[in-house]
């Protein structure tokens, strides 16, 4: 088994699920006592969101690049970065690294594809759903027609994950709302939808779609059990 390493805490509520994921995935497909060989960073998210939040990408591609570099060195044999929207900055990680970084859009991208679904709606932060680093590579890469919810649902959704999800707070009301704009992504064509951060998959699940649903989080973690068993396949997570 290989050595997974996560880049986490953006937010540690999301990264907890990433961390029990992989190790229910592990026991369940290996048995007995099995876990997963894993070491994690999880960063002071409050840092974190100020970059995002002042734009300052560079200064956030240098914090995050340093810290896969001391994943690393501390054993890692590939990274996972515990977030959606700090995909923005895989280029540079990737670079700043020797070990492949499992991308969570491709891993995403190629589950969709398996499913037979051309056109999906992202739900995601608003870095994610409106710049392109993210829905320009499914489309560009991948084939995919990605749909957005329109202002003022686009707000609605990142206000919860921000306000709500990362703060560990859970709201029956934002289920709601959140029901009402995948519904909406579903009446404009969308063939399936995408939890495209990794907070929201603690607010809603299957259920709360009429159309399939691709849970990034889990898609993620289940890509980086099949990189960490199969040592036979080393360009998996650069794909």
């Amino acid at each position: 088994m290989r050595t997974i390493g996560l880049l986490g805490g953006m937010s540690w509520e999301s990264s907890i699920e990433y961390y029990r994921m992989l190790n229910e995935a592990v026991r369940e497909r290996v048995g007995g006592l099995h876990s997963a060989e894993c070491v994690m960073w999880s960063v002071d998210f409050a840092g974190i969101e100020e970059l995002q939040r002042n734009g300052d990408w560079n200064a956030a591609a240098h914090r995050l690049a340093g810290l896969a570099r001391r994943l690393e060195q501390a054993g890692a044999e590939c990274l996972v970065l515990c977030t959606n929207t700090m995909h923005r900055l895989a280029d540079e990680i990737q670079a700043a690294i020797d070990i492949p970084l499992l991308h969570i859009a491709d891993a995403t991208a190629r589950r969709i594809k398996a499913a037979g679904i051309d056109s999906v709606g992202l739900l995601a932060t608003r870095y994610t759903m409106e710049q392109d680093f993210y829905r320009g590579r499914l489309a560009e890469l991948h084939g995919l027609q990605v749909l957005v919810p329109p202002e003022p649902d686009l707000t609605l959704v990142h206000d919860v994950i921000y306000q709500e999800l990362c703060r560990g707070s859970v709201l029956d009301g934002s289920r709601e709302q959140y029901r009402r704009v995948i519904a909406q992504l579903e009446a404009a064509g969308a063939e399936g939808i995408i939890y495209g951060c990794t907070e929201i998959d603690l607010l809603v699940g299957p259920d709360d779609a009429s159309v399939p649903v691709f849970d990034s989080t889990r898609i993620h973690v289940e890509a980086a059990v099949d990189w960490a068993l199969d040592p036979t396949d080393p360009v998996h997570a650069r794909t």
